[in-house]
């Protein structure tokens, strides 16, 4: 009888459990590959681009005015050196540097004493060659009267007669030296001959001033109104002689930094002949300064208005850009995507550009963030004043 070994049994089963558990991964494994190899691909997740944030402005239609820019000079309307026209003692000196003053007004006085003497001595000697006259006159009467009874020649009545005409000249002349005497005296007073501002004061009272002084008294100068005188290119003629034959041609006066408008006028004349040396023309320019902001000597920028475009549409400069073809703006259509479009332009001033060709009124065109866009780009529109609001809230 043979007897089994219990323990003996078992080993081969133990060992069995471990090689059917490896059979298992394996087998599961390679079903799950063949799962996922056998799946249907699922598509790529695509994300939309982000909106390009741009500042826009709305094309405007206006009436615009084209000016003709220029640097100009300032000149009074009226300069006089005040001087002395006689010799005398400067007695008074009535003005303050820089008064203004008016037509007739006293400026200076020299001592009037030798010319009033002049004059009294004139007037007598005036008189006492009238009484002569009158003396001669009579004798005269008498020799016609005694020549008509002969008891007097022709000759003694014409001698009488000669007297009596030499009295009259000499009278006549008397007469003549009163009013010289009359102006030598006038010419003590010194007045204003205008309206004016006058200048440093050079000579003091108490001295004794010619008429060949070097030194004027002072230099009294008009300045309302005043003149601007400016040249512009020669090609720029014709514009402002057909802008004169339609009306009076309006003149901005602006400081050198072209910023601060000093005074509005109107152009006065265009000079006679054109400076062939460097082809431009002058003009002058008249402005009633009422309240003096233009000062002789100043140089200011000029703005001749020449013309004005009716109804033109217009864009800020900033969205007129320049490509290999030519000019071109930004335009965003109403799906907010950018468009790039060939258009005709021609900048008037810095905050203004008239376009002729390719944009209408309405239209949006981007003046920030163009670097940024391509066609068909799409965009985050904002107009300046809701940028301005965004960027406060921001800081």
């Amino acid at each position: 009888m043979k007897v089994i070994d219990k323990e003996g049994a078992r080993a081969p089963r133990r060992r069995r459990w471990p090689i059917l558990a490896g059979v298992g991964l394996i087998a599961l494994a390679a079903g799950g590959f063949y799962y996922w190899k056998g799946r249907p691909a699922s598509a790529p997740v695509t994300r939309a681009a982000p909106a390009v944030p741009v500042t826009v402005v709305a094309a405007a239609t206006r009436d615009v005015p084209i000016f003709l820019d220029a640097l100009g000079t300032v000149s009074a309307s009226n300069t006089v050196s005040i001087r002395s026209q006689i010799t005398g003692t400067l007695q008074s000196v009535n003005f303050t540097e820089g008064q203004e003053v008016h037509q007739g007004d006293t400026l200076a006085v020299i001592d009037p004493r030798p010319l009033q003497a002049a004059l009294t001595q004139a007037v007598a000697k005036k008189a006492e060659d009238q009484a002569q006259l009158v003396s001669a006159q009579k004798d005269l009467a008498r020799f016609t009267d005694l020549a008509k009874r002969d008891f007097a020649t022709q000759q003694s009545v014409d001698q009488q007669q000669a007297k009596v005409d030499q009295f009259k000249a000499t009278i006549d002349a008397d007469q003549a030296a009163i009013e010289n005497a009359q102006t030598q005296l006038s010419y003590a007073t010194i007045t204003a001959p205008f309206d004016g501002r006058v200048g440093f004061r050079q000579v003091d009272a108490g001295n004794i001033i010619h008429p060949t002084d070097p030194s004027p008294l002072t230099v009294l100068t008009q300045i309302k109104p005043s003149m601007v005188v400016f040249t512009l290119p020669q090609k720029n003629l014709t514009d402002v002689r057909e802008a004169m034959l339609r009306g009076a041609v309006t003149v901005l006066a602006f400081d050198q930094d072209g910023k601060r408008q000093l005074a509005q006028g109107e152009l006065l004349l265009i000079d006679n002949q054109i400076d062939q040396a460097t082809s431009t023309i002058r003009l002058k320019a008249r402005f009633p300064n009422l309240d003096s902001r233009l000062w002789p000597g100043e140089f200011v920028r000029v703005r001749a208005q020449v013309n004005t475009r009716q109804q033109a549409v217009t864009v800020p400069p900033v969205a007129v850009q320049r490509g290999p073809q030519g000019l071109f703006a930004w335009v965003i259509k109403p799906d907010n995507t950018a468009e790039q479009r060939a258009i005709d332009a021609e900048q008037v001033d810095t905050d203004t550009s008239i376009v002729t060709k390719g944009l209408t009124a309405g239209e949006k065109v981007v003046v920030n963030g163009q670097y940024r866009l391509q066609a068909g780009t799409h965009v985050e529109a904002k107009t300046s004043t809701e940028a301005a609001n965004v960027a406060d809230k921001g800081s």
